[in-house]
């Protein structure tokens, strides 16, 4: 079976603004873990943007074939080949970070998912490290927009588990998680970054 490296348009688009955070907010040097890699674009994208960063990729095992395309295709000594991540089921890494970055999961795992990211993140970062997590989010109930309201309904139309997440109820997860919320940055198209503390 042949398969076909994966794209995702909007990882171009959103790529560059993301960068724009990441330069501000990561450390100067170290080491980040990706939660949900997806195709491996953003990963390729900041990699060779912060070289000085070691950009740890992870997914399901089912996205790795296409993430390791996207890998192969730069052979940067600081991107690494993806580590088998399901939040869910499989362990996590032992190394410490001293970063985490995840665009759009949370909306599209279930909320016991989301749960055991923030859990997984609060072990497996440095103290006074960083947590960013990029994508929809809503406050007190109330979507941003009404693209983000519709975006919602699309969600819940492709699977029960899926829907875009409120703040308030992530602050609470994340507390429980040793992580509490430091920045909430805005970006285009009704997106944000939310930085979180360890």
């Amino acid at each position: 079976m042949i398969i076909r490296k994966p794209y995702a348009e909007s990882c171009d688009e959103n790529g560059p603004p993301i960068l724009e955070v990441l330069r501000r907010e990561l450390p100067a040097s170290g080491d980040l873990l990706e939660i949900g890699s997806g195709t491996g674009q953003h990963a390729v994208m900041f990699a060779t943007a912060l070289p000085d960063i070691q950009w740890h990729t992870s997914d399901m095992i089912e996205m790795h074939d296409g993430i390791q395309m996207w890998l192969d295709e730069v052979s940067h000594p600081n991107l690494h080949p993806p580590i088998r991540l399901n939040v869910l089921s499989d362990p996590w890494p032992e190394q410490r970070y001293d970063a985490i970055y995840s665009a759009n999961t949370a909306h599209i795992m279930s909320e016991e998912a989301v749960e055991a990211m923030f859990r997984g993140a609060g072990k497996v970062l440095k103290p006074a490290s960083s947590f960013l997590l990029y994508g929809p989010f809503m406050y007190d109930g109330e979507h941003t927009s009404e693209s983000n309201a519709r975006f919602e309904l699309w969600l819940k139309s492709q699977g029960d588990h899926q829907g875009i997440r409120d703040v308030s109820w992530l602050k609470e997860i994340a507390s429980s998680a040793g992580l509490e919320l430091e920045k909430d940055i805005e970006m285009p198209a009704n997106n944000r970054i939310l930085l979180w503390q360890r």
